[in-house]
């Protein structure tokens, strides 16, 4: 996909989420298309700009549907999009900040508590990111869990954030799938 194209759809998945808030703005591009002068403004925009568009993604596919799975075999659209607010929360709280992590229910199979889960782990990843700082996101850390299988024994913070959200595009990826076999065109795929 190109830059032209990249864009508009993120614009486009930004309007859609403010339009959910009272009082209407004059369109500007998000905070997170804005130019940055260091890392921590860097991974923060690169932050955001993923769950703006995962969160735009999950909110597209209409109540009603949230329970849907392809194949017996697989999650539900709902569980999937927990999961990847789950695993973003997990190893969040393992790079080490100070900042309270929200309670996620692990249990929710709701499109508002799905939604409210991808909000407050968005939220403090962001916290997270700049509690951390430049020298904090360069430290190496023993790696949490499972991931220090594939990742080594030692890991920078940053490289770990840089994972969730690859691994919330790879989860991103499964979702549209859904949202397509339902008849809704994901909201980067809406051309202006």
């Amino acid at each position: 996909m190109n830059e032209r194209k990249i864009l508009p759809g993120l614009l486009l998945c930004a309007s859609l989420l403010s339009a959910q808030t009272p009082a209407a703005k004059p369109q500007q591009p998000p905070a997170f298309m804005g130019p940055c002068a260091n890392l921590v403004c860097e991974i923060e925009n690169d932050w955001s700009r993923n769950n703006v568009m995962i969160y735009g993604l999950a909110g597209a596919m209409p109540e009603d549907k949230f329970n849907y799975k392809p194949t017996p075999a697989q999650q539900t659209f709902g569980e999937r999009v927990l999961h990847a607010a789950q695993v973003n929360l997990m190893l969040l709280q393992a790079l080490g900040a100070k900042a309270p992590a929200p309670k996620v229910d692990a249990n929710a199979t709701s499109k508002t508590a799905s939604m409210a889960a991808l909000q407050s782990v968005g939220d403090y990843g962001v916290a997270v990111i700049k509690e951390l700082g430049e020298q904090g996101l360069t430290a190496r850390i023993d790696s949490p869990g499972p991931v220090g299988f594939f990742m080594g024994p030692k890991v920078s913070r940053q490289r770990l954030l840089y994972f969730l959200m690859t691994h919330s595009q790879d989860t991103y990826g499964q979702l549209v799938v859904y949202l397509r076999l339902n008849g809704v065109t994901p909201p980067l795929s809406r051309q202006p």
